[in-house]
């Protein structure tokens, strides 16, 4: 059965970094689609980014690009998302997900960005 962990989150201002990371064990994870989601107040779960882990395939959505950066490490079935020049709109709890849906999803890690 897929587990899924994120952790990394916090508080940060408006033109910082922060680096999730998403620890994964029960499926194969060096062959496989892997997504962040997040969650704003209010709002549904959106996609942000995914990757092929066998692959190193990438996609990013619009408002993330150029900003954020998927990656894996696959001897350690670990997932990041490197955030940086966060802004106030990125504020959201962050998944890790085995699916665009987030069906089989983490149990989220809190993203906060203000001054």
């Amino acid at each position: 059965q897929a587990h899924l962990v994120e952790s990394g989150g916090g508080l940060v201002q408006p033109g910082g970094s922060l680096r999730l990371s998403c620890a994964t064990s029960g499926f194969t994870f060096s062959n496989s689609w892997m997504y962040w989601l997040r969650q704003a107040p209010g709002k549904g779960l959106e996609w942000v980014s995914y990757i092929n882990t066998r692959t190193g395939e990438t996609s990013y959505r619009d408002s993330v690009q150029g900003r954020f950066t998927i990656s894996r490490e696959n001897a350690k079935n670990t997932l990041y998302l490197q955030m940086n020049s966060l802004k106030s709109e990125d504020t959201a709890v962050y998944y890790c997900s085995l699916n665009l849906a987030g069906a089989t999803r983490g149990q989220g890690t809190q993203v906060t960005v203000s001054s």
